[in-house]
């Protein structure tokens, strides 16, 4: 069987082939393969925005704070906890930049844990870079020490790492679920037993995993998470970030970017700042509707759909990835810098060799193949399930082979 006749195969045999064509550009001659940096709009959502506009915004005016937008962060957050992220009710809350939300999320936790004798942060080299730039900052702020996990850049942080990096100085620990660059995927559970296990708390960054893997942050008893939505959730270009806090730390916990839509009673325009009770006291200024609006489709598509099947055609999108590039890249010289075993990675691949460049995916984005480039020599190809078919992977990449070839 050739790879056309497989891709095929595999798009007739696949049980959300139809949900593709919920997304705007699906049927057009395009090969995009970076739906992990920024997904594909969903066709209901221009309805929705300009019915937003017309009647909501339009005709509600100023009355639709009262109505119903002043609820919208938690309402859109519990949706999001419940379909995607394993989280109960009242725990989640869609806020700010992914930055500002780590911000919060991490001072609010040195708050709660760090001491004389708790004053390390410990992170990992392969992180994200603000994820890194924001805990430098924090600890030069608050005079703490950093502590890094030097992870492999082909793997990722182990359970094993974490152990030897923390003990009973580690404060804080900040890790991502899914590695940006390769595609790795922590055993989310298990590290965040290990950080408890050293008395620390855990914060997650989970912005490659929401809407690509099944994640369960009550289940693993996460202490606190933060996320995207305009990756696999589709919320647009800069559309907010969300904030998960577990329940049992709310009740003791204040985040240090204190606004008025966070006070408990954001109209009342008094003197001092009394937090709002619960998730809505992680609230600052104020909240980014329309990105909101946006994220509501496909949130409802993940509930019909379910994660469950999502992640397991996200492991079928890159296993036949990494099958395209055994025939097609790696002969060429190109190495694979993911994980081969499919329960151990996200939504994406990466494929370094020595001759792609920059300047090579942009050549690639002239022909309507649209991956993302991380230096030094790897492209990533990201595959989102409810909208990338397995005819496009191999499209994508066969104009990746005629590069090295060119």
């Amino acid at each position: 069987m050739t790879l056309q006749q497989r891709a095929e195969e595999l798009d007739s045999h696949d049980p959300l082939a139809h949900y593709r064509h919920h997304f705007i550009g699906s049927d057009a001659p395009v090969s995009y393969l970076d739906g992990n940096s920024l997904g594909r709009p969903l066709k209901r959502t221009a309805d929705d925005v300009a019915a937003f506009i017309r009647d909501d915004w339009g005709g509600r005016l100023i009355r639709g704070w009262d109505e119903h937008w002043l609820a919208m962060p938690q309402a859109i957050g519990d949706q999001l906890g419940r379909a995607v992220l394993g989280a109960a009710p009242g725990q989640t809350i869609i806020a700010d930049s992914t930055t500002v939300v780590l911000y919060k999320l991490i001072r609010a936790a040195l708050a709660a844990v760090a001491s004389p004798d708790r004053n390390e942060l410990v992170l990992d080299t392969e992180n994200f870079p603000t994820d890194r730039y924001l805990v430098e900052g924090i600890a030069l702020e608050e005079g703490l020490t950093l502590r890094w996990i030097q992870a492999d850049p082909a793997a990722g942080v182990t359970v094993e790492q974490v152990r030897e990096a923390t003990g009973p100085r580690t404060a804080v620990v900040l890790l991502s679920q899914i590695a940006y660059r390769s595609g790795h995927l922590a055993d989310l559970p298990a590290i965040t037993a290990a950080v408890h296990d050293a008395g620390a708390l855990v914060v997650w960054d989970l912005c490659h995993s929401a809407g690509s893997v099944e994640i369960g942050l009550d289940e693993a008893g996460v202490d606190f998470a933060a996320g995207c939505t305009y990756k696999y959730l589709n919320g647009g270009p800069g559309s907010p970030a969300f904030a998960y806090v577990n329940h049992r730390h709310l009740p003791s916990l204040n985040q240090p970017i204190w606004g008025w839509m966070g006070r408990k009673d954001a109209f009342e325009m008094a003197a001092g700042y009394e937090p709002a009770a619960g998730i809505r006291g992680f609230l600052s200024g104020t909240p980014a509707i329309f990105g909101m609006i946006a994220m509501k489709g496909t949130l409802d598509l993940v509930e019909e759909a379910s994660m469950a099947a999502i992640r397991e055609k996200s492991e079928k999108l890159t296993a036949f990835a990494v099958e395209v590039f055994d025939a097609l890249l790696a002969p060429l010289g190109a190495e694979l810098a993911t994980p081969r075993d499919p329960a151990r990675r996200g939504s994406h691949i990466t494929v370094d060799h020595a001759e792609f460049t920059k300047a090579t995916v942009e050549a690639l984005w002239d022909g309507d193949v649209i991956p993302d480039f991380r230096a030094p020599h790897g492209i990533r190809v990201g595959l989102s399930p409810l909208s990338t078919s397995f005819r496009e992977v191999l499209q994508g990449m066969e104009e990746m082979r005629n590069r090295l070839h060119a």
